[in-house]
């Protein structure tokens, strides 16, 4: 039974319980030839101001993960091609989101005109590869932190 219908996501009751009924999501993690890991900080209101995040966003009706992750770290940061691979895939919030987030790792990208969404303010951030093990303990954003640890154990 839907309880709520959103922009974003629903809530649904299953079996007694809520559930928050969220489309599938993606984040990159960008190696660029330079080796620096390419990130972006932008107000998050769950989190009462900026993260530093990996390029992510929501897949498209009819988009698969690989593509949607492209798609978002061109427009996030301008970014695009390079070699990819898929990290991890995993539920975010398991206990009452349906959200599924699909990470990947892209190395090599080429340089290319950022175009973010009007309502996104994003700031990019590129970090040395060898500075990232010391960035650990500042990172609060969970795909984030899987994301830059998986890189890590691939190096």
């Amino acid at each position: 039974m839907k309880l709520f219908e959103g922009a974003v996501f629903d809530v649904e009751r299953h079996d007694g319980k809520d559930l928050v009924v969220h489309a599938p999501g993606v984040g990159i993690v960008a190696v660029d030839r330079d080796g620096n890991v390419v990130l972006v900080r932008q107000p998050r209101v769950g989190a009462g101001g900026p993260l530093l995040e990996v390029p992510a966003g929501m897949v498209d009706p009819g988009e698969s993960p690989l593509e949607c992750a492209r798609r978002e770290l061109r427009e996030e940061t301008g970014l695009h091609g390079g070699e990819w691979a898929e990290a991890a895939a995993f539920y975010t919030s398991p206990g009452y989101c349906d959200e599924k987030l699909y990470l990947f790792i892209a190395t090599d990208p080429e340089e290319g005109d950022a175009s973010p969404e009007s309502t996104e303010e994003i700031e990019v951030v590129r970090i040395p590869l060898a500075e990232v093990p010391a960035l650990l303990d500042d990172v609060e954003d969970a795909k984030t932190l899987a994301g830059l640890l998986l890189l890590l154990r691939r190096m």
